[in-house]
């Protein structure tokens, strides 16, 4: 299985470049997520974009992984564009993933767990995941991800 990791980050962006690999962007997130999908023995592949709707939807539209996971740009600040990038394209929505998500936060930082956007929906049979940018957040998703991957495909299939 082959899993697309975006992380949407101007800052880390306009420092590092368009990078595929997170050492090179000094990005902890991005290596937590990389190093779970691989000890799940899946493949990941890196790519580090701006935060925006067009480079997220551009992302989103030319993968062919077999799900994505974008990182960060799920926030409340004017630049965080994740969430409204994804969800226009989900053909299907998966409102679960994001309760189970803020959840499971709230057990680790209270009730700031509410800002949390966490998302997750299909498109064209791959499904996305949108985790916030912390090395927290990005643990957590990615081990909710994995400990259902390969049921949501097995579903989005059919």
């Amino acid at each position: 299985m082959i899993i697309d990791v975006v992380v949407a980050s101007t800052s880390r962006y306009n420092s590092f470049g368009p990078v595929t690999d997170p050492d090179r962007a000094e990005d902890l997130s991005g290596k937590i997520i990389l190093e779970r999908i691989s000890r799940a023995g899946h493949t990941g592949k890196y790519q580090l974009l701006p935060d925006g709707i067009e480079p997220i939807q551009q992302a989103v539209k030319s993968s062919t992984s077999d799900a994505i996971v974008i990182c960060g740009g799920t926030g409340l600040t004017r630049l965080d564009q994740t969430i409204e990038a994804a969800e226009p394209l989900f053909e299907k929505r998966l409102p679960g993933f994001g309760e189970i998500f803020r959840w499971q936060s709230m057990q680790e930082v209270g009730t700031r767990a509410m800002l949390t956007r966490a998302a997750a929906g299909v498109h064209r049979k791959r499904p996305v995941f949108c985790l916030p940018g912390s090395p927290a957040a990005a643990r957590l998703g990615i081990e909710l991800i994995l400990a259902e991957i390969d049921h949501i495909l097995k579903h989005v299939a059919e």
